[in-house]
């Protein structure tokens, strides 16, 4: 399953170069609107609506919306309650399932709790 991302500062980047998964995109910040065309998960980081309004142009463009499989978070745990809030509330207004939250740019762990979670999901 495709995996399509939104990094602010690279940890999403980051996170993303450590998984064993090749069909990925990033949506550009400049140009959102891409038509992914297939299934497909999405990951954010956490910040405010404005800074993440790409995100939004992006699954609101053409089919994305409806090829959105799920979507997962990162974030800082500091933060308590507003930790990954960006992908819960995506996760909410999309009707998908949240599938996975990691800190930061993910541990070893992350990579391979996230990618069996795809996988579950694409079974």
């Amino acid at each position: 399953m495709k995996i399509v991302y939104f990094s602010v500062t690279g940890q999403t980047r980051r996170f993303i170069k450590k998984l064993n998964l090749n069909d990925t995109y990033e949506i550009d910040p400049i140009d959102p609107e891409f038509e992914v065309g297939e299934p497909f998960v999405l990951v954010v980081p956490t910040y405010e609506k404005e800074i993440t309004e790409p995100v939004t142009d992006f699954l609101y463009f053409s089919t994305n919306r409806e090829m959105l499989q799920g979507v997962a978070g990162t974030g800082n745990r500091n933060f308590a309650e507003l930790f990954i809030f960006t992908a819960k509330d995506l996760a909410a207004e999309f009707n998908v399932p949240l599938l996975y939250a990691f800190e930061f740019n993910g541990t070893s762990k992350d990579v391979t709790n996230f990618e069996k979670a795809v996988k579950e999901l694409g079974a």
